[in-house]
């Protein structure tokens, strides 16, 4: 078994990690249910949208030149000679000089005009309307095509499907569309020291957090995971529900990774032929982070304080958990904010520090959320980023900048 001595950096443990992970095969889905799902092909269109020029106001279909010199107090005066409302027919009507066709938003446009004028800017009364300042030519025009080209990519594989996607899918005619399948993920917790919701607690024991924390982080992924329940301190426990927990794609265990004597996931993993892969990380929280593969199988065996698993979660699992469904976008954003307060540390990891941060005249500040220990998790409920400290930085004051992760943002 590897020491301390052999930790990896985090770039090369999610390195690591991602070259292990091979994208699931596909599945159709109704894009009734495909929102937050990836898409395992190209989406091509085959038509073009908006399929002919069309207006992009309630008003007047007009000819620009024949408003010139309009204004409120030298109004245009133009006869009304149709309407077109959307999704009505423009054959047959053309405006010409002198003339205007009445026209709603989504209408096409009917032949001769050239602009749009707004309703705002009119007034109509007997059969006539006044227009009330000079239009631009294309005024309030949509193109054909403007939105959409025939035989454009509109979607990519790998992209995530967000609203305005299916929306997309639905102007293309699709009624259910290929996806990537999601893995199935267990999750453990281990220790002797837990007792679950609803468990009546002895002395000495505490509430196991870690297996809820994580459970909503992986229905954040679009994943509805499994969670098999808390493995008690014996060699004996520990393997059978990590036999069980094999049958998933991704195995997710808190606890049980570090050098106590009651510390069995690391002995299980070479009983059950669990190749590991690296078993410290150079981070704090989170250094006793542990992962291994068993064919394609992934298999996390995470810290126990709950801190330290949410981060090594966020750092390692989420991205190996989105390339399993085929995502092209699977690393959080990171910018540069100006920190708030002086922050000191020891050489040799890299800290993540619970942070939160607000902008001011367009620049990011950053301060940290309280009590840094890993046992503290109400820090990590108020924080709404990770301040990043280099590994062999002990001393970043305040006004400098630091970078941080934004960990509610979306990958990017």
């Amino acid at each position: 078994m590897r020491n301390e001595n052999s930790a990896v950096s985090i770039g090369e443990a999610q390195k690591i990690i991602l070259n292990s992970v091979s994208p699931l095969n596909c599945e159709n889905v109704s894009i009734m249910k495909a929102f937050n799902r990836v898409l395992y092909e190209d989406i091509v269109s085959d038509i073009m949208l908006p399929p002919a020029d069309d207006s992009a106001m309630d008003g007047y279909a007009v000819i620009a030149d024949n408003t010139h010199g309009a204004s409120k107090n030298n109004p245009v005066k133009l006869q009304i000679i149709g309407e077109i409302q959307a999704g009505g027919s423009h054959i047959g009507k053309q405006v010409s000089k002198g003339t205007a066709i009445r026209i709603m938003t989504g209408a096409l446009v009917p032949e001769g005009a050239d602009s749009i004028v707004k309703i705002e800017d009119t007034e109509e009364k007997a059969g006539y309307v006044k227009i009330f300042r000079e239009a631009a030519k294309h005024e309030n025009f949509r193109f054909a095509g403007e939105s959409i080209k025939r035989g454009g990519t509109v979607l990519q594989r790998g992209d995530r499907l967000n609203s305005a996607d299916i929306g997309i899918l639905a102007s293309l005619n699709y009624n259910a569309v290929k996806v990537y399948k999601r893995p199935t993920v267990s999750i453990i917790s281990t220790g002797d020291e837990l007792a679950d919701i609803g468990e009546e607690i002895q002395f000495g024991q505490i509430r196991n957090v870690n297996a809820y924390t994580l459970y909503s982080e992986v229905k954040k992924c679009n994943i509805l995971p499994d969670y098999l329940g808390i493995a008690k301190d014996t060699f004996e426990d520990t393997k059978e529900i990590f036999l069980k927990a094999l049958k998933s794609d991704v195995v997710i265990s808190t606890g049980g990774v570090s050098m106590g004597n009651y510390d069995f996931v690391k002995k299980i993993y070479s009983d059950l032929n669990i190749e590991i892969q690296f078993e410290w990380v150079k981070v704090k929280p989170g250094r006793p982070c542990t992962f291994g593969k068993k064919d394609n199988k992934l298999i996390f065996g995470l810290p126990g304080n709950p801190v330290s698993s949410l981060t090594s979660f966020i750092q390692f699992v989420r991205p190996a958990l989105l390339r399993l469904m085929g995502a092209r976008r699977i690393k959080k954003p990171v910018v540069n904010a100006f920190l708030e307060e002086n922050i000191n540390k020891q050489p040799g990891k890299v800290h993540l520090l619970r942070g939160y941060f607000t902008i001011k005249n367009n620049d990011f500040y950053v301060s940290t959320t309280g009590n840094q220990k890993s046992s503290v998790l109400r820090s990590m409920s108020d924080a709404n980023c990770l301040i990043i400290i280099p590994e062999n930085t002990t001393k970043v004051k305040a006004g400098e900048k630091v970078a941080i992760q934004l960990i509610d943002h979306d990958e990017i």
